[in-house]
């Protein structure tokens, strides 16, 4: 396996273990429930802002070690971030994951969530690691459910 490999395996089997973020917000802004039911990931993503800015984002839900990581992965990096600045990243990732984005040649916003990258590679398993993504993205935008078939 090579050190990318492994270094991606330890990154998932990390944050599916010990998941940041992994609780309910009481009174969020904003929330919404996302649903993958060919693989039977499901999650609540809570959003809090100060104005613009995303004060707190945390999720709470069941599926596999990709979807909880990168949920995980997710709040970490949208947290502190403007509204804006959350929809730049999460667009970032998307097109990452579908192959639409060289994260190693165009400039992006993604840092640590580049460990993704791979998983475009398998195509069932986009819908893993983008559906927090995709649920993020309804809750900041008052949204209430997303589901990915």
């Amino acid at each position: 396996m090579s050190e990318l490999s492994d270094l991606y395996q330890e990154v998932i089997l990390e944050h599916n273990k010990n998941p940041r973020n992994f609780r309910e917000i009481s009174n969020p802004d904003h929330y919404a429930d996302g649903k993958n039911p060919l693989c039977g990931d499901a999650l609540r993503v809570y959003v809090s802002f100060d104005g613009d800015t995303v004060t707190d984002v945390a999720f709470k839900g069941s599926g596999c070690a990709i979807s909880k990581a990168s949920a995980s992965m997710m709040t970490q990096a949208v947290k502190g971030k403007s509204k804006e600045d959350a929809e730049v990243i999460f667009d970032e990732f998307h097109r990452m994951v579908l192959g639409e984005l060289d994260e190693d040649a165009e400039e992006n916003h993604l840092g640590k969530l580049k460990i993704f990258a791979g998983v475009r590679e398998f195509p069932a398993r986009v819908k893993c690691a983008s559906l927090s993504w995709h649920t993020l993205n309804a809750a900041l935008h008052g949204e209430d459910v997303v589901t990915t078939e």
